[in-house]
């Protein structure tokens, strides 16, 4: 579908009126709701009429004089004015707040790594890995680890947080 300057003079002029992206595509037709955003986004087209409702629409007799309004024991609220994207932008005020710190537990005695490389780890060594993977002094702790575990006892109290510990941290 071509946007000609016939459709889109007929899809400012409906812009303005304040139909819906939805309206707008059915009366093009051949274009899509989205197709319809896209080209008003495109042509920077934010300021736009309200549309009434439709028995809004048609002519109503005038009255013989304007009815003076009563004031409202109400206060008006009015609406902040949104213009594409700044609607979802949210501002802060408050500092957030501080992160949790680790607990020092001295019971646990931190192992002394040996350092070892993939090919050198067996059933009973720790597998808890050193450093990055991709750098050429990576390697594993490789201090005796608990049976079943892969782990030695530091590490497996690292890897293994009881729930409860888990769910406070968060």
């Amino acid at each position: 579908m071509n946007w000609t300057d016939e459709r889109v003079e007929l899809l400012r002029k409906l812009w303005a009126e304040g139909l819906s992206a939805s309206q707008i595509a059915a009366q093009l037709g051949g274009v899509s709701r989205n197709a319809v955003i896209g080209k008003v986004h495109r042509l920077k087209l934010s300021s736009r009429g309200r549309a009434a409702p439709a028995q809004a629409r048609q002519k109503k007799p005038k009255a013989a004089a304007p009815k003076a309004a009563k004031p409202s024991s109400q206060p008006v609220r009015s609406m902040p004015q949104t213009v594409g994207a700044t609607a979802l932008k949210v501002e802060f005020d408050a500092e957030p707040a501080p992160r949790p710190v680790a607990r020092v537990d001295d019971s646990v005695i931190l192992p002394i790594s040996r350092n070892l490389k993939l090919v050198e780890l067996t059933d009973r060594t720790c597998k808890w890995p050193n450093g990055d993977p991709l750098n050429e002094d990576f390697n594993f702790c490789g201090s005796a680890s608990k049976d079943g575990s892969p782990y030695c006892a530091y590490h497996a109290r690292v890897a293994y947080q009881p729930v409860s510990d888990r769910r406070r941290a968060r």
